[in-house]
């Protein structure tokens, strides 16, 4: 197989255009053309180009040898790479020991879908519940002020990211092409064909609930059990050896290979495992706002005479600033044309997110604004990280009124120090409302002071991105899990063995494409284990 990358056509291309330019560009016949793949798409919209699609291809030709010979000095025209899934091993027929995944967000699927696909029949327990019971309970805290702290947008099938954009793309290093495995059983499951190559691949919400219901179908087709409402309470450790879990209810659950796919926010499950002498460190993280813009503003500014291309969508953008305390500010999770989302978990606190559907096509779009933090701005241990985000939390709660109301301020006023009196032309998207109020007090000093040198500066690379009446929501703390629960080579933790931290929770992911691999890569070092090889 041979891969053609960099070949640029004009957007309004014909298939036929395509198959003509790869003929062209390997210099063969029709006749020697057997079949080509797009492996990736990607499109060029700077303002002041022409508008091009630019294909990654794998094409398979007669005399492959002669043909790449021809074009040894073409650093565009080489071998393919081998992206075939290949797992390392098969279950015995008679299964003794099944293994355990604790949780079932992105990572815990993953590794529960490809220890099913082996043979070895896992047991998944998620706290929370099934993913339409779940969706139901999450619309009751957006339309009711009524949040079920077992039932939200970070705990049930799908995980946080369920209630988001989708995203599949990553900036991993990924040389076993694992992430390709991922794509392949989302698209299996029912995601749109076109993930597989095109540059930033998005799902949305709801169709990820169809996409995921079918994934759990495989598993239990494939011998496994998937348990809902099943909060794990005690992890039953003996002589630095995992032998099982304990739920709230007092089921035990034995096994030695324990799979932790716990998602960022299950904080009394690190409080248990910390408990249990699991060892685990503190880790950077960020805080922030999420930002509001009409979805049209950003599209003029990245796209110019190119914007409402439906070929290339609604525009995104990736934005970053030195702040001079020393803070990074940097845009996160941008979600073109989306909503702006309650994601708490724990009674009394506000939490936001960002979420787009599949189309994108709200008015506004979204996107957090945020500051990175570090142990030493919570020192106290692997915990402190904890605490640290819930005093925002709870800060947010009273300052939006204390009804799960998020705090919101216009940008200019917030640049300014100036208290909004009333929203103009962005009507904030967040649901259950957004109550106007002072920001600088939602964060610690250094982060306003960041944030409000960075949003001018981020309007020098985006016009309008400052613009007076864009709106600032709070708050944003969930950016990524903020300590790790530290692994081995093996995959499994430290200091007890059988136990394998995973995916965005452990501190080892970030996103749903990321924690897919991961899970990935803990079903492999499991399933070994589990026939006595190493990884």
């Amino acid at each position: 197989m041979i891969q053609i990358t960099e070949l640029r056509l004009p957007i309004d291309h014909t298939p036929q255009d395509l198959e003509q330019s790869i003929l062209s560009r390997l210099n063969i016949s029709a006749m020697d053309l057997i079949r080509f793949q797009i492996f990736k798409r990607s499109h060029d919209a700077r303002k002041n180009s022409v508008l091009s699609l630019i294909y990654n291809l794998h094409v398979s030709v007669k005399n492959e040898e002669e043909v790449l010979k021809q074009h040894a000095g073409d650093m565009h025209i080489s071998i393919a790479p081998d992206t075939t899934y290949r797992y390392v091993t098969q279950a015995p027929e008679h299964v003794k020991t099944r293994p355990i995944v604790i949780g079932f967000g992105p990572c815990g699927i993953f590794a529960a879908l490809i220890l099913a696909q082996m043979g070895f029949k896992p047991i998944v327990l998620e706290r929370g519940k099934s993913v339409r019971q779940r969706t139901q309970d999450t619309w009751g805290l957006w339309r009711k002020n009524i949040l079920q702290p077992e039932s939200n947008v970070q705990f049930g099938e799908g995980g946080a990211g369920l209630f988001s954009d989708g995203k599949l793309y990553s900036q991993i290093k990924d040389p076993e092409f694992y992430g390709r495995k991922v794509i392949a059983e989302f698209i299996k499951a029912g995601a749109p064909a076109e993930i597989e190559f095109v540059a930033k691949p998005h799902i949305g919400t709801f169709r990820l609930v169809g996409v995921v219901e079918k994934m759990r179908q495989e598993i239990i087709q494939l011998g496994g059990e998937v348990h809902f409402s099943s909060r794990v309470t005690q992890f039953l450790i003996e002589n630095q050896k995992i032998r099982g879990v304990q739920l709230a209810d007092g089921q035990e659950f034995l096994s030695n290979h324990v799979v932790l796919a716990l998602g960022h926010s299950s904080r009394d499950a690190f409080y248990t495992l910390h408990d249990a002498g699991v060892f685990m460190e503190p880790k950077p993280f960020s805080v922030g706002f999420r930002i509001e813009h009409p979805q049209s503003i950003i599209d003029k500014a990245r796209l110019g005479p190119h914007a409402g291309n439906p070929i290339i969508g609604a525009a995104d953008y990736k934005l970053v600033h030195h702040a001079k305390n020393g803070r990074a500010v940097y845009s996160f999770c941008m979600c073109p044309g989306g909503t702006v989302v309650a994601a708490t978990s724990e009674l009394n606190h506000v939490v936001t997110n960002g979420m787009s559907q599949y189309s994108r096509n709200e008015r506004n779009a979204n996107a957090g604004i945020v500051v990175g933090i570090t142990p030493a701005d919570y020192p106290g241990g692997p915990l402190a990280g904890i605490e640290f985000q819930r005093a925002i939390e709870a800060k947010a709660y009273i300052l939006g009124g204390s009804n799960y109301e998020a705090p919101g301020q216009l940008v200019g006023d917030f640049i300014h120090n100036r208290l909004s009196v009333q929203f103009g032309s962005v009507v904030p998207s967040y649901k259950p409302g957004v109550h106007l109020t002072d920001l600088s007090q939602a964060l610690p000093a250094y982060a306003i002071e960041a944030m409000q040198e960075a949003l001018p500066a981020f309007d020098k690379k985006i016009k309008g991105f400052a613009m007076q009446d864009a709106v600032l929501t709070g708050v944003e703390t969930r950016t990524s899990s903020p300590l790790r629960i530290t692994r081995g080579r093996n995959y499994q933790s430290l200091n007890i063995e059988g136990l394998y931290p995973a995916g965005e929770g452990a501190g080892y992911a970030g996103g749903i494409l990321s924690a897919g691999v991961d899970g990935i890569k803990v079903a492999q070092a499991v399933a070994l284990s589990l026939n006595d090889k190493s990884y």
